[in-house]
Order: structure tokens, then sequence, then C-alpha cells
């Protein structure tokens, strides 16, 4: 080889990674398009707290700001324990913040990321979704506007930036969509589940910030009866916290249950192994592997009465397991806080403290110092939101 080519590759080798080399289509020569000012209805959020149907189809359609841009809507999942919320706030590590951010360091210009919920500090998600308009500029050629990068080359380049981050954020699903798609606008339902863990003993370090922990028992009975109050077209003024910008407390509720589950940190013994396992290894869901009627759990094995194999002083090391309940909410959209103060009345109700009676009391009552305090914001999860199967 010669020394020109010799020093030729050494210099190819040296030349940092440019992502848009990785994408083979031929560059477009397009004029880089200008940008202007953010439309005040681009910088509202929604969610699960503010409504999120509310607002003019001017504003639903204000997402075409940059005609060469391709819009992407992306499906996120965080833990929100070190997030303080999903909004842009000053000084603070939010949400949009660092899906901002990581888009600034995979493209090299800053961009608007906006969510289709809210959700505050302490607040989970399973999926929540937002939409970003990327332009592709070559890195090599300023000015020179390259063709869309591929929504696979999107995730796993955000995700990279993101794992460089904290970690408790990642990149899900995304997909290309029409420059007019907003993520709050076009959402059909939003569905949050709520974890509650119920037993005397505290739970697992394993479960910090991830649940909230009821001490007594729940009468899960009567926790569903009061879901069906709940449940429908109603006024939830006395579920709306200080501070919704939601123009009418009136929502509908399409769904509102209570459900068992296993809890999250389970680890089967021989004897539950053998109950949930079906001749083909495939896992079947018994009363008798999640708890016993008692709600005492179990430690090494568990039986159809829920005691555990040392009645009167369990295995050294082992723990009673807790009992682990989930409210799921589904809507169109909710009002601020409107979940985690629905989860404050039904717990009360598990425990005692409300009666069914004083759930409907509380619906008449159409002001929020009625309801018992809300719910931690550990235990709720965004969990879905739902578009039109085109996108």
């Amino acid at each position: 080889m010669s020394a020109a080519s010799s020093a030729g590759a050494d210099a190819a080798r040296k030349r940092p990674f440019d992502p848009s080399l990785s994408d083979p289509s031929p560059p477009c020569k397009l004029q880089r398009s200008s940008q202007p000012d953010i439309s005040p209805a681009e910088k509202l959020e929604s969610a699960a707290d503010v409504d999120g149907a509310s607002g003019a189809e001017s504003e639903a359609m204000c997402g075409a700001r940059i005609s060469r841009a391709q819009r992407y809507l992306v499906a996120v999942e965080y833990a929100g324990t070190r997030f303080s919320g999903s909004q842009q706030q000053p000084d603070k590590r939010t949400v949009v913040g660092v899906l901002e951010e990581a888009f600034h360091k995979f493209i090299g210009q800053p961009v608007s990321v906006f969510c289709s919920s809210r959700t505050d500090s302490g607040v989970h998600a399973l999926s929540n979704v937002c939409h970003v308009d990327v332009e592709r500029i070559s890195k090599r050629k300023p000015g020179e506007v390259l063709p869309p990068h591929d929504p696979g080359v999107v995730k796993r380049a955000v995700n990279h930036f993101l794992h460089k981050n904290e970690g408790d954020i990642m990149v899900t699903d995304v997909r290309c969509v029409a420059p007019d798609f907003h993520a709050r606008y076009k959402a059909l339902e939003r569905t949050y589940h709520y974890r509650l863990l119920c037993g005397p003993e505290r739970p697992s370090i394993f479960e910090k910030n991830s649940a909230w922990h009821i001490p007594e028992d729940l009468n899960i009975q009567d926790m569903k009866k009061a879901c069906n109050i709940l449940v429908g077209h109603h006024d939830f003024s006395s579920f709306r916290a200080i501070g919704c910008q939601a123009k009418s407390p009136v929502k509908t509720l399409d769904e509102l249950t209570v459900t068992e589950v296993f809890p999250f940190m389970f680890f089967p013994s021989s004897l539950e192994r053998s109950e949930m396992e079906s001749p083909d290894g495939s896992l079947v869901y018994s009363g008798a592997s999640l708890t016993g009627s008692s709600g005492e759990g179990s430690d090494a094995s568990s039986t159809t009465s829920g005691k555990s194999e040392c009645e009167n002083g369990q295995e050294f090391g082992k723990r009673l397991r807790h009992r682990c309940f989930v409210v799921t909410a589904r809507a169109q959209s909710f009002l601020y806080h409107q979940v985690r103060l629905m989860v404050g009345l039904l717990k009360a109700v598990g425990t005692g403290d409300r009666t069914i009676a004083d759930v409907e009391r509380i619906m008449d009552a159409k002001t929020v110092t009625a309801v018992p305090p809300m719910a931690p914001a550990c235990g709720l999860y965004l969990a879905n939101v739902k578009y039109d199967p085109i996108v």
C-alpha cells in the first residue's frame, strides 16, 4: 500500500461517526427551512391529570411548523422517582428536558418535545407518548437537508444517549406520522394503573417507590362497589385538585376496577411452581398461588387456606408476602389529580374509613374538600395512550 493510501485510511478511521452516513438514501438538496416561534397551544401539557381533549382544532393542527422536518411519535417508559414530573421546568430534571437533551445530542440541533399526558413528580410511565419534529441536516454539508432517519435509527440513537443519563427512561417505540399529528389532541383514551401493597409488614426495599403500602386489610368487594358508582359520565368536581386547567369537571370514566395480581417481587416455592404451571410449562393463575383469603400471604409455600407452613413462627429469613392490588382507570382524559384522588377514596372504603353511601355523598358534594387524602404518586403508572390504528 502506498503512503498516500495509508494516510487516507488513517484519516478515515479518525473521522467522527456521522449518523447521517448510516442511511444509504441519496441526499436531497433542499434549503433548510426556518422555524417560527412555537405556538402557545404547543406549550400546553395534558394528561392523567389535565384535560387532554379540550382545545380548538387549530391548536390540534399546530404541529406542522417545519415543512422539511419529519414528525415522529415516540413512546417512552420511565421510573418517575427522580423526575420532577414530565413538563419542562427551569433547573429541574424532567422527562421532556431529558428527551430534548438526548435528541439534541443525536441530531446536533435543539428540538421541542410535546407529551400526550402530563405526569407529576414520582409518577411512573409504562408508556407515555410524545411527538417531536426532526429536520435531518448533513453534518458534513451544513444547510443540506437529508431524507429523514428511519424510526429504528431514531430509537437506537436516542436510547444510546438516554442510557448515558440516569438510565431511568427509555424509548420503546418510534413511528413516523403526518406533520399535523398531535400526541395530545389525537389521543383517544388514556389508561392508568395504581399499585397497592396490603400487609402489616413494611414492603421489600425492591418495592420502594413503586406502590402504596396499606398496613390494614382491604375489603375488595366494597372497593368494587365504589368503583361502580364512579364509573360513567359525571361531574367529578370532588376529584379535581386546585390548579386544574380543564374547562369543565364533567368527564366520562370508561373503566375503574380493582384486581388482585401477583406481587412484583414474586419468587414461587416448589409447591407454588407445581400449582402454577400447566403441562406445557405455561403459567396458570390460581387463588392459592396469589395468597390465601386471610390476606396473610405465604412464605415458602402456599395453601388454599392462606396459612404459612409455620403457623406459630415462620421460617427464619422468610417474609410473608403482601397482597398486591391494581386499580385501573381508563378514560379519554382526566382532571388534575383525579386518579390519585379516586384511589384515595377507594382505599378509605377498603379499610372501612368510608362507606359506599359516603361515596355517593362525596360525588354530590362537588368539592375536593369532601374526599379523603389522595394516594401518593409512587403507586401511579401511566400505562397506555391509545390512538387510531393508522398510527
